[in-house]
């Protein structure tokens, strides 16, 4: 997976390859699709959401800068598979989930495995987790129709958010966005699909953005 998925494809860092490498990914996946763990695709993990591909959490952590150093705020835990590849490449990271009964699911996979540097907590990711911040990255995992303000607000200095942001003509491109002396630079990082962002700074629940897709390139 590491191989032909993530570093054929750009990804360089050694502390990510290795994160990458070292997280038992099946563990983070339903039984019936253990053995499509490490495939290069998305998989359903219930409640409407997905485990991404391989290569774009990877893409994703890469694209972000996360450092050892690095405090990190992943929005849309999942599984909890990001996060526990973020683990082991930041200092420390905090990830909000909106259902409860995947982030309590997460939490104990994450604990079982030993992953003691990653907080899950329940709420509206779009929010962000303000008594986390000030951050030095923060991961969305969802598509939104514009960067949330709350996750801006959240950045330190220097911070980088990456996210995917969904076009008025369907599309989703990934972004990156830079605090850099107070302002905001934005950097578009290409196409990609994924399942839309639920809160108060995205789309309602009655409204989601027209895709059913997720985590995929």
């Amino acid at each position: 997976m590491v191989d032909e998925q993530v570093a054929r494809r750009g990804i360089s860092g050694r502390r990510l390859l290795e994160a990458m490498a070292e997280v038992p990914r099946e563990r983070f996946v339903t039984g019936r699709d253990a053995d499509l763990a490490y495939a290069d695709r998305p998989l359903p993990i219930g409640h409407g959401q997905t485990i991404s591909q391989p290569y774009i959490v990877a893409a994703m952590i890469d694209a972000a800068g996360v450092s050892p150093f690095d405090r990190v705020l992943e929005v849309g835990t999942g599984s909890g598979y990001g996060a526990a590849v973020l683990g082991r490449v930041a200092a420390e990271v905090i990830s909000v989930e909106r259902h409860a009964e995947l982030a309590d699911a997460a939490r104990a996979r994450l604990e079982g495995l030993g992953y003691d540097n990653v907080t899950v907590a329940v709420g509206d990711g779009s929010t962000g987790y303000a008594a986390g911040s000030p951050y030095d990255a923060v991961i969305v995992t969802a598509s939104g129709p514009e960067v949330p303000p709350p996750l801006i607000e959240q950045l330190a200095e220097g911070g980088r958010l990456v996210m995917p942001v969904q076009r008025d003509d369907g599309s989703q491109r990934l972004i990156r966005a830079t605090v850099t002396n107070g302002s905001i630079e934005e950097q578009d990082l290409g196409a990609v699909r994924f399942v839309p962002l639920i809160g108060a700074h995205a789309w309602s629940d009655g409204a989601r953005a027209g895709t059913t897709g997720g985590g995929d390139v």
